[in-house]
């Protein structure tokens, strides 16, 4: 099946991140690669870009390193531990991870850490979530369409997608260095911003050379050597993994949660459903108006949250968020901690990073974009 084109292989394996779109000390980035540059027949631009949109993938096994240093206040950490879910700190700092793909409704990933280990599982339309610290698993059922497959943000080459969608003429597309990652030959494809507002770089994405799968990722911010964001296989194995793999059989004493599939349910109180499958959210049932301003690199959403009164969301001035969350009060207090900022705009706060600028407005508008605050602030006027 193609890589690019098929939703649970670009959710599930490839080891290119959300480093695109969203985005401690690691693991240095010489020991993605070693020895010397492997001498491969040239490939254009163009011709890498077409190895990485026909790829195929039915089976891969493999290590997965993964590393960030974006600059940032540890936010990401402070949410997974609030949400109860250590994948949701892989934006900071250093984590290793196996991953097993064994077809589109067969898929495993395992969080591998020194307090224990995280294992998200799919087989079919079973889903399996055990945490080995506390020795518990959560059992779903995905609907029958398949919709609702939850996301896996450890190597989730949804970026790769959107790179591929990044290149217009706002990117330069040239080839880079051969490399050997993981012990393979790969070719290297770069995508460079022109507009210099972008804080990013260039992104540079291996490409192994027989199979045209993403061996590697990185994200280089602007003034910056070093990746403020790298993804990579250390080890990885092309042939289909075995069955077992992707059944959970639950350890002695584990204790066990069947949950309901949210777009499986009838909504509360006769409430239809949205078209997401998801509750209508308080407030009327309003989502949060979004627009983007500009293009390409340099865009810029803007998120005007409106009543958000028992949603649990953290406010720029430090006020409580969500009441009873685990962390939420420490939480709301880096929150609170950042910088304010105000203009002809408005005020708020801002939260920067190497890679990114996030502008919480006073008047409850969310401001973010690959660029600098400076852009961020000229999106605010409006």
């Amino acid at each position: 099946m193609s890589v690019m084109k098929n939703r649970a292989v670009l959710r599930w394996l490839v080891p290119v991140t959300a480093g695109v779109a969203v985005i401690g000390g690691g693991a240095a980035v010489g020991t993605f690669a070693a020895g010397a540059d492997p001498a491969l027949p040239p490939r254009s631009a163009a011709q890498l870009l077409d190895d990485l949109r026909t790829s195929r993938l039915d089976g891969l096994s493999g290590t997965v390193v993964q590393r960030a240093d974006l600059g940032l206040p540890p936010i990401a950490a402070l949410a997974g531990k609030a949400t109860g879910n250590e994948l949701a700190g892989l934006v900071t700092g250093t984590h290793t991870l196996r991953v097993w793909y064994g077809g589109e409704d067969r898929q495993r990933i395992a969080l591998v850490d020194t307090l224990g280990e995280q294992d998200v599982l799919r087989n079919g339309r079973d889903v399996w979530t055990w945490r080995s610290r506390e020795n518990t698993a959560v059992h779903r059922r995905l609907p029958a369409d398949g919709k609702d497959l939850p996301s896996a943000p450890a190597t989730p080459a949804d970026a790769a997608q959107q790179a591929l969608a990044a290149i217009d003429p706002t990117t330069a597309v040239t080839v880079g260095r051969s490399a050997t990652v993981a012990g393979r030959d790969a070719y290297e494809l770069v995508l460079t911003p022109r507009d210099q507002a972008s804080l990013v770089h260039q992104v540079r994405i291996a490409l192994d050379a027989k199979e045209h799968v993403p061996l590697r990722f990185e994200v280089l911010a602007d003034g910056q050597d070093e990746p403020a964001f790298e993804v990579a296989f250390t080890q990885v194995d092309f042939r289909t993994p075995d069955a077992d793999q992707f059944r959970f059989n639950p350890p002695p004493g584990a204790k066990i949660t069947e949950e309901t599939t949210e777009a499986a349910r009838p909504g509360p109180a006769g409430k239809a459903l949205g078209k997401d499958g998801r509750v209508p959210g308080p407030a009327g049932g309003q989502r949060p108006d979004v627009r983007t301003v500009g293009t390409g690199w340099t865009t810029v959403v803007v998120a005007k949250l409106g009543d958000m009164a028992g949603v649990g969301g953290a406010k720029a001035d430090g006020a409580k968020v969500g009441a009873g969350a685990p962390d939420a009060d420490m939480l709301a207090k880096v929150l609170g901690d950042l910088p304010k900022v105000s203009g002809d705009w408005g005020s708020g706060r801002l939260l920067s990073g190497k890679l990114f600028s996030v502008l919480l407005t006073d008047d409850g508008r969310v401001v973010a974009g690959l660029v600098t605050p400076e852009r961020l602030y000229q999106a605010a006027k409006g």
